[in-house]
């Protein structure tokens, strides 16, 4: 369910429209003269009537704490310019005007009702997750016949279904790690097929993303699916998972470049990954592009403590990363998030 969090000035006039909101998702309200902390939500509402600079300054402060990335709506009881200029002031992605019906707040905040997956979507995901937890679990074999057959799977499923559906299926799944796997294959079928490749070639780069993090199998499920972030002893675990998975995979059967990508596809341009520190041409490209989609995926999931970034902010982290990235392969992979830039993550 959906958590909005109502930051007021009158806790007792927001209880109509949050009771209201909460047939459908938690609102929660937040008393805007209440020191205590507010927690992270996957959407903010002001309202607030005190337009003083007291005001202006606990709001700012409950943003920085609350907000991380989620979109924020100032409502205004009264249009006028002072109230506007005041949601200006705080940055808001939207400002809405009295009379507040529930959809239309909803709509505001990129909280409406998603659309239904279609039952094929929801079949394809599931069975895939199925294939992922069969076969990649501890002391058992993982095979390139197997895994080949896994991966023309997805890829299909990918042509029947579209990214974007694909997605919104595969985020339905409680565990973190089936979950960011198949998000990591999807989005690489659907980027190998915009890049225009060869059927040989799509199915390499599928291929790769769906083995990229075979390693986390040895990696307790507890850390994987922790309802929070990680401590530095708990990270330095995970980040074995490279190392573990190519050891795993080597001497079986697997070509080259697919071990290269399970052990690299952490590593950066500028020698700041893991676990070798490699640096630009030490990379090859089938790692670049499997590292981009999933830095990607990770960007737009939800967890526990970071609501999903819409696809246009994920977007723009890649772009940041200049230096780290290969500037070509992130410029490449636009076209897959646009796939999601005119939709809120939730209905993505």
């Amino acid at each position: 369910m959906h958590r909005i969090l109502m930051i007021s000035d009158n806790p007792d006039r927001s209880r109509g429209l949050a009771r209201d909101l909460g047939d459908e998702m938690a609102c929660e309200i937040h008393d805007l003269y209440d020191d205590a902390p507010a927690r992270p939500a996957d959407a903010l509402l002001a309202d607030v009537e005190d337009h003083s600079a007291e005001a202006l300054d606990r709001l700012r402060r409950i943003l920085a704490v609350a907000r991380r990335g989620a979109p924020f709506v100032v409502l205004l009881r009264r249009d006028t310019s002072r109230a506007r200029l005041f949601g200006l002031a705080l940055g808001a992605s939207k400002t809405l005007c009295a009379p507040f019906d529930p959809a239309r707040v909803r709509d505001a905040a990129g909280l409406s009702r998603p659309e239904a997956l279609d039952p094929c979507s929801l079949r394809s995901s599931e069975e895939a997750r199925q294939f992922f937890s069969t076969v990649f679990v501890p002391d058992g074999p993982v095979t390139t016949r197997v895994v080949d057959t896994g991966t023309d799977f997805i890829a299909q499923a990918v042509r029947d279904t579209g990214i974007r559906d694909w997605v919104r299926a595969v985020r339905r799944f409680d565990d973190a790690t089936h979950q960011h796997c198949l998000l990591v294959t999807g989005l690489a079928a659907a980027f190998a097929r915009s890049l225009g490749l060869g059927e040989r070639e799509c199915h390499r780069l599928t291929k790769a993303a769906l083995l990229h993090d075979v390693g986390k199998i040895h990696v307790p499920s507890a850390i994987l699916n922790k309802p929070g972030r990680l401590d530095a002893a708990e990270m330095a675990i995970v980040r074995q998972h490279p190392d573990k998975g190519y050891r795993m995979l080597a001497g079986q059967g697997f070509e080259p470049e697919m071990l290269a990508v399970v052990r690299s596809h952490h590593e950066m341009l500028d020698g700041s990954g893991y676990p070798d520190r490699l640096k630009q041409d030490e990379i090859p490209d089938l790692v670049r592009l499997v590292t981009v989609c999933d830095i990607y995926a990770a960007l737009i999931e939800e967890r526990p403590y970071k609501p999903p970034l819409p696809g246009k902010e994920a977007m723009a982290i890649l772009d940041g990363m200049t230096g780290r990235l290969d500037p070509a392969v992130v410029a490449a992979f636009r076209p897959i998030a646009t796939a999601f830039t005119p939709h809120f993550p939730y209905d993505a």
